[in-house]
């Protein structure tokens, strides 16, 4: 297995990325993977690519552009549309590499990217396989755990940044994490300790994002692109999970036309280490090595 840090252009912004290459002789099917709400590529992300790296599959683990170690001004810029496009970018650039297969290019997605990879596939006939896990699928389900007056502080400070956008001044920074009781887009009890358990010492995360997202947030409804994606599908879902509620994702999940659902009876935040990762990275693995695993050839009949 080999790491290597690699870049592409998105809307004509370097991306950086990790780029994990199996040991493999010939063409590798290759997991294209971002993480979700503010969080970088450091935060676990690399432990799942490299549980798909030691079974064959390469992966390009990348921070959207304004996040992490991508270029991008102004800084924490969360925008839907272009997180989109950087995966569609990502997917491209995958696609080129000379050792990468680019029919079997597949999609992860955790926590807000969860949500992303089922629209970004529903865009993209060619992917072939998708890992959605502890998917935000509905803003209209995830919305009201920030309890009400946390939605009308981020709303009024997501209109002081949005119209402040305009007018060429900087940008007004929420907190993306915070605890019971304080300001922050997540302050359910387990969101300030899960994201201090999975982000290591060394670390580009910041806990604040440009506020003008929550004015787009509430409309944001993946899920519902779940139903016109054609490849397999797999749903990984906390049963306990406090930002992400399992019961609108299981809907969404069901009307997958090749959907398949595993169920873990872990918060949203869990997944990311100990036995539920295990539980989670074994599926995922075992997921993707039988969708992106070429085809049998015909044995070629002897001549003569």
């Amino acid at each position: 297995m080999d790491r290597s840090d690699v870049t592409f252009s998105s809307g004509g912004i370097e991306c950086a990325a990790w780029l994990y290459r199996p040991d493999l002789v010939g063409s590798a099917p290759l997991v294209v993977m971002a993480h979700g709400f503010s969080a970088t590529r450091e935060l676990r992300l690399d432990a799942f690519a490299e549980r798909f790296c030691t079974v064959g599959l390469g992966a390009l683990v990348f921070d959207y552009r304004h996040f992490g170690a991508s270029a991008g001004e102004p800084r924490q810029l969360l925008d839907i549309a272009k997180q989109h496009a950087d995966y569609a970018a990502a997917v491209d650039y995958a696609r080129r590499l000379d050792w990468v297969d680019p029919d079997r290019v597949a999609l992860f997605g955790s926590s807000f990217s969860g949500g992303h990879v089922l629209a970004v596939a529903a865009r993209d006939p060619r992917i072939a396989a998708v890992v959605s896990q502890c998917p935000f699928t509905d803003a209209l389900a995830s919305l009201p755990k920030m309890g009400a007056a946390n939605i009308l502080k981020a709303t009024v400070a997501g209109l002081r940044d949005a119209l402040g956008s305009v007018a060429g001044l900087a940008p007004h920074y929420i907190p993306a994490v915070g605890p019971p009781g304080s300001f922050a887009v997540m302050t359910t009890f387990d969101s300030k300790p899960g994201f201090e358990a999975i982000t290591p010492p060394e670390t580009r995360w910041e806990n604040r994002v440009a506020g003008r997202i929550v004015v787009h947030v509430p409309g944001y409804r993946p899920g519902q692109s779940a139903a016109r994606i054609a490849c397999p599908v797999l749903f990984c879902i906390c049963d306990a999970d406090t930002v992400a509620p399992a019961k609108r994702t299981l809907k969404y999940a069901s009307a997958a036309p090749r959907g398949e659902i595993k169920r873990y009876p872990s918060g949203h935040f869990d997944i990311y280490l100990g036995e539920p990762f295990e539980r989670a990275a074994a599926d995922q693995t075992e997921f993707l090595v039988r969708h992106l695993s070429p085809a049998p050839q015909p044995a070629t009949p002897p001549i003569g």
